[in-house]
């Protein structure tokens, strides 16, 4: 912290050949415990953190953005060098990104807010906090 003032989020891919900030606040971490989730990040979940389409501001690498539809309406966003996942987008939600916080390169100032899919968890892996915890997906 400089001046008072929190460390705008900003982050990039495992190569450094992307490179965003984000002009917002972090939204709760969501760590999403389905299939897909846990073969694309290649752990036993991923984090992410909702944030306003408007708010992510890519600095560079446009180019190197690579998009996957990895189910009807959803889309993967990750790095066609490195293959670092960025963010994600759905067609539902069209204001909404679900950053890859594994991304940031500055501190997340946000909580966990909620384990979904957890019906889908690793059989490997226990969660241990106290956040609320959803089958599937919240309204589902």
């Amino acid at each position: 912290m400089r001046s008072g003032q929190a460390t705008m989020p900003a982050g990039s891919c495992l190569c450094g050949g992307v490179r965003y900030r984000v002009d917002g606040a972090l939204g709760a971490l969501v760590l999403c415990h389905c299939s897909r989730c846990r073969k694309a990040n290649g752990s036993a979940f991923q984090a992410v953190s909702p944030i306003a389409t408007g708010d992510f501001v890519l600095l560079s690498g446009a180019e190197l953005l690579s998009e996957y539809t990895s189910s009807p309406g959803v889309h993967r966003v990750s790095c066609r060098v490195c293959h670092a996942p960025l963010y994600s987008r759905r067609d539902a939600m069209p204001g909404t990104l679900r950053l890859r916080v594994g991304t940031l390169d500055t501190p997340v100032d946000a909580d966990i807010g909620m384990h979904i899919f957890t019906s889908d968890r690793a059989d490997w892996y226990r969660i241990r906090d106290d956040a609320p915890q959803y089958p599937t997906r919240p309204g589902e």
